[in-house]
């Protein structure tokens, strides 16, 4: 027979360990012989001189999207920083990312400014209206682009025209979903009014756009994103200004930023385009030992370099802006962090 024993390793990364025992019929002798190995290796592992290594789950993003490429330089940097460390990186969501680490499920992730804090605060649409007490920030590292691109040809120029189109946005989890359904909320729309179409994946909902099954495709993620950009190589593509409904969007989040995508971003882009905007962040169980997320903020900022290949926006990132207060209180490692920088954060 093979046991297998979970328990929570303190003062460990991942929180819970699976032990593998080969045992005759289960017995007392067995039994305690079981719980003994399991003492053992608990004392064994830990970051100091650790026997086996120690694994943490690192929640992403949608593929076709930043946050799956930034999450490989991060678990490379974070490996390199943390003895016997080992980072298991998983596909995620803003939203998703946030359940998770509450949940138990993961230990660090990506998420949004704008949801975290409602999550935090308690103070968010289900499932993010009851408190998420186990999270904590660790750094911001780039604004959010929330983009609305049209196919040129399908008579969308403005947001009240989205009515009756297809609509591509991402599954509900994903912060994209959840501000593409405010934004049709205060055009006075819902996904009734729209053909809408929910997908885990960028590349999907591209390809729905470049048969035509779909004439509008929102999406929160850097600029130029990668996905739009493979959109507009196939077809002529629009993007949507909102700058009409900021501050109707405001009301709902006061977190909600307007920003701007620059022209020549994206092809035959001729002017300036203003969008919802927010911040990426990393987060991370509030549980992780204090040294262990102390070292890896720091090797946030280690990997500015390697990160900055993915998204250009990284190289602006400074010990400042990784420490902006966002209303999510920091991880007691990344607060050392950033105190020996001389930032005082709460």
């Amino acid at each position: 027979m093979v046991v297998y024993l979970a328990a929570p390793l303190a003062g460990s990364v991942g929180g819970w360990l699976l032990i593998s025992q080969k045992t005759q019929p289960f017995g007392r002798k067995n039994m305690r012989i079981t719980h003994v190995a399991a003492a053992a290796i608990f004392c064994a592992l830990g970051f100091g001189g650790a026997a086996n290594a120690a694994e943490v789950r690192l929640m992403t993003g949608p593929q076709a999207g930043f946050w799956v490429p930034l999450g490989g330089q991060l678990k490379d940097a974070w490996e390199k920083a943390v003895p016997d460390l080992k980072i298991q990186s998983l596909p995620g969501a803003g939203i998703a990312n946030i359940r998770a680490i509450q949940e138990g499920k993961a230990e660090i992730g990506f998420g949004n400014t704008i949801t975290t804090a409602d999550a935090v605060a308690g103070t968010g649409e289900a499932p993010l209206d009851k408190k998420h007490d186990k999270i904590c920030n660790v750094a911001t590292l780039y604004p959010q682009y929330f983009q609305m691109v049209a196919n040129a040809d399908a008579g969308v120029n403005t947001l009240k025209e989205v009515k009756g189109k297809g609509f591509a946005t991402q599954v509900k989890g994903n912060t994209g979903e959840l501000i593409a359904r405010h934004v049709l909320r205060v055009t006075g729309y819902t996904y009734n009014d729209v053909k809408a179409s929910f997908t885990n994946s960028y590349t999907d909902s591209v390809e729905q756009m470049k048969d035509n099954r779909m004439h509008v495709f929102a999406l929160g993620t850097g600029i130029p994103a990668s996905s739009i950009m493979d959109l507009a190589s196939a077809r002529d593509i629009k993007l949507i200004d909102m700058a009409e409904i900021y501050e109707p969007m405001r009301k709902i989040n006061p977190a909600y930023k307007l920003v701007t995508i620059p022209k020549g971003t994206y092809p035959k882009q001729d002017k300036d385009v203003q969008v919802i905007g927010y911040y990426t962040h990393v987060v991370a169980a509030c549980s992780l030992p204090e040294d262990t997320v102390y070292k890896m903020t720091a090797a946030v900022l280690g990997a500015k370099d390697a990160m900055s290949t993915i998204y250009k926006e990284i190289t602006k990132l400074t010990p400042e802006i990784m420490a902006q207060d966002i209303g999510v209180k920091f991880h007691p490692g990344a607060a050392k962090w950033y105190k020996e920088k001389g930032i005082a954060v709460k």
